[in-house]
């Protein structure tokens, strides 16, 4: 049997020229215009995963899309897989049109057993540098899970205690399939979840195809940044449930007092305030939960 956590300490580089295309591609995604991002301008946080995509021969692919485990990420003897939720923290601009690397370690595995049984967590700690300077740091958190579909990557947050202040703006996203398509072929995605029908729903049990999770977190990332003079320089967030191709996503925010010293950034000063984001489903569940500073 294999040791998943004999991958801890195992590292990746890539490397890649940042084109605009990807990033024009993304904002026609969201109805913007492509034109609105070009040569040498900044990439926004968390568009870093629309690069640094390598191509995969058909023999190293394993039955549900991905990669087969053991190349980079740990052998886990559970079939499915789900982005559970990480940290995103800017450093420094990335420049479009320029050279940039991405450095990867796998940081720790855990088990734990969830309502739907065992769970595998899998961190892994990303670095994009450019010119030799640190740009973005970012904590990728993946599950895997046994056959039984959970209604969730892991259990849900504690609900907040006393009255929750109602969001300060709201914004809603309908996910095609369309949508899905485009966003796996723009991360190289090659998940069967997000575009294979009868896999999805016959193979691991879901009612439809599943919404990316780090497409989920750009939507976030962008409504909170179209919502605020500042952009993002911190993103935290947790996954709490699924979402589904055509079903709308309400995209709500709201601003509370900062936690202190741990919302401070890269040396600057603490900021007074964080945005709380969520995405919720058709149904009002919070299906994705995270914190902007």
């Amino acid at each position: 049997m294999s040791n998943p956590a004999a991958a801890i300490g195992r590292t990746r580089v890539r490397r890649d020229i940042l084109a605009p295309w990807p990033s024009q591609a993304m904002l026609g995604l969201l109805d913007r215009d492509p034109d609105g991002i070009g040569e040498d301008d900044p990439l926004p946080l968390g568009w870093h995963w629309l690069y640094f995509n390598e191509p995969l021969q058909a023999s190293r692919l394993g039955t549900d899309g991905h990669e087969a485990r053991g190349a980079f990420m740990p052998m886990v003897d559970l079939p499915r897989r789900m982005w559970a939720g990480g940290e995103l923290r800017s450093l420094g601009p990335i420049r479009l049109g320029a050279p940039a690397e991405l450095r990867s370690e796998i940081h720790s595995v855990d088990e734990k057993r969830g309502r739907s049984g065992r769970l595998v967590f899998v961190t892994v700690d990303h670095t994009v540098l450019q010119d030799g300077y640190q740009c973005v740091h970012e904590k990728q958190v993946i599950v895997y899970a046994g056959s039984q579909p959970p209604t969730a990557p892991h259990s849900p947050a504690p609900a907040p205690q006393g009255r929750v202040p109602a969001p300060e703006w709201t914004r809603t996203f309908l996910p095609t399939t369309t949508t899905l398509f485009q966003f796996s072929a723009l991360t190289y995605n090659p998940h069967r979840i997000h575009y294979d029908h009868p896999y999805a729903t016959g193979q691991e049990g879901y009612p439809g195809l599943l919404v990316h999770g780090p497409l989920t977190a750009l939507l976030l990332l962008d409504a909170a940044a179209r919502h605020s003079p500042n952009l993002p320089a911190r993103f935290r967030y947790r996954a709490l449930a699924p979402l589904y191709a055509d079903e709308p996503i309400a995209l709500a925010g709201r601003s509370e007092p900062s936690r202190g010293a741990d919302a401070g950034h890269a040396g600057r000063a603490s900021s007074p305030t964080e945005r709380i984001v969520e995405a919720l489903g058709p149904t009002g569940t919070v299906a994705m939960r995270g914190r902007v500073s």
